[in-house]
């Protein structure tokens, strides 16, 4: 199963201009990075996975962060170079790179392309200065245009993040955005609903309730719904609960991770599943980038946590992966799961999730409660 899934490079860029207030990524303000020490630590650590992997095919690589398009180019290039030595590349292999739309980053698109990225994911988030500037993100709308028009020129690929339920948005607010959101894009769109996580600037002013103007439960599953039917009208229908695609333009990287893929994980917090030996590796890298770069140097080795998981585990995990795609998953999945027919039948009943074409997926409906049917399928 995980090599028909497919087998993926992530590299973490831990490095940001400022820290978002929603963000609970593993991310990191500095003055200033050493770029080609950084580049040596991670090419090593890439190496390092491909004497442990052997032969493999190569279908994706995925700078994350982060602020990726703060690396430079040639950074980029090292580690792109030294993925396409380590391993057999497949004939479309995917490299993308996540970038901010601030001017400076956008300018050094062209040295991404030269250096082997063709797909971006931007990190546009809204497409009003006012709401911009409440989630702590340092470009404007019009940067943010430019960036997406600039790539669309540069790259053959092209997606764009934007963050809806946000404080004081109305329904009519976040279509108005969403269509113009959708005369932008180009072949993906990765629309997510603000989550208000614990350890951000964000969850700290909601406990003590200073986070006003979120929308009510009845108002975000408008909006939900509301971006399904709009998307799907549009030609970019959904294929997971927050990405949307023209047909053949999902990425290829997430799939891995959805589908069950294995993957390496390189940076500091970067996480990997390998299957070695017929077992399910979980790897975990440590999250301080200092202590990471101490590490890979001092002893050739990122790794702060690895573990075989029990096939029960793993299972579990690919069914908390494979519900979130429309397509959904296999029975067997669920059976190594422990998961019982009573369970599976309980939520068929209440339509939230169903059997079709020989898979289990969730319905529309069940898509906008995913973490309630998961609570249910797997206590």
């Amino acid at each position: 199963m995980t090599e028909r899934a497919g087998f993926g490079l992530y590299v973490h860029w831990p490095f940001c201009q400022a820290k978002c207030p929603y963000c609970d990524f593993n991310s990191h303000v500095v003055s200033g990075v050493d770029q080609q020490r950084w580049a040596s630590a991670l090419t090593s650590e890439i190496r390092r996975y491909a004497d442990e992997t052997g032969p493999r095919v190569l279908d994706s690589i995925f700078f994350g962060g982060g602020t990726p398009s703060l690396m430079t180019p040639e950074t980029v290039a090292t580690v792109i170079d030294t993925a396409r030595a380590s391993w057999l590349s497949s004939n479309d292999l995917e490299i993308t790179l996540e970038a901010n739309p601030t001017s400076v980053e956008a300018s050094r698109f062209d040295g991404y392309a030269r250096a082997g990225v063709n797909r971006v994911s931007i990190g546009v988030q809204a497409l009003n200065d006012p709401d911009l500037k409440a989630l702590g993100r340092l470009h404007s709308a019009s940067e943010a245009k430019v960036a997406v028009d600039i790539a669309k020129k540069t790259f053959p690929r092209v997606s764009f993040d934007l963050i809806y339920a946000r404080q004081n948005q109305s329904l009519s607010d976040w279509e108005s955005e969403l269509e113009e959101a959708l005369e932008m894009a180009a072949d993906h769109l990765s629309l997510y609903q603000l989550t208000i996580e614990d350890g951000t600037a964000f969850g700290d002013r909601m406990a003590r309730g200073r986070l006003r103007g979120l929308p009510n439960d009845d108002l975000a599953a408008d909006m939900f719904e509301l971006t399904q039917a709009m998307t799907a009208d549009a030609g970019l229908a959904a294929y997971e609960i927050s990405n949307h695609a023209k047909p053949g333009a999902a990425s290829r990287h997430n799939l891995i991770y959805w589908h069950g893929g294995d993957w390496v994980g390189v940076g500091p917090g970067a996480h990997g599943r390998l299957t070695l030996d017929d077992r399910r590796t979980a790897t975990e890298a440590h999250s301080a980038p200092g202590k990471w770069l101490d590490a890979v140097e001092s002893a050739r080795n990122g790794e702060s946590l690895r573990s075989v998981l029990p096939k029960k585990d793993a299972a579990q995990e690919r069914v908390m992966m494979g519900l979130r795609l429309v397509e959904g998953i296999e029975p067997s999945v669920l059976s190594a799961a422990e998961i019982s027919r009573q369970s599976l039948q309980k939520l068929i009943d209440i339509s939230v999730l169903e059997e079709l074409d020989g898979r289990v997926a969730a319905t529309a409906t069940g898509r906008a409660v995913l973490n309630a049917i998961l609570r249910e399928l797997l206590t």
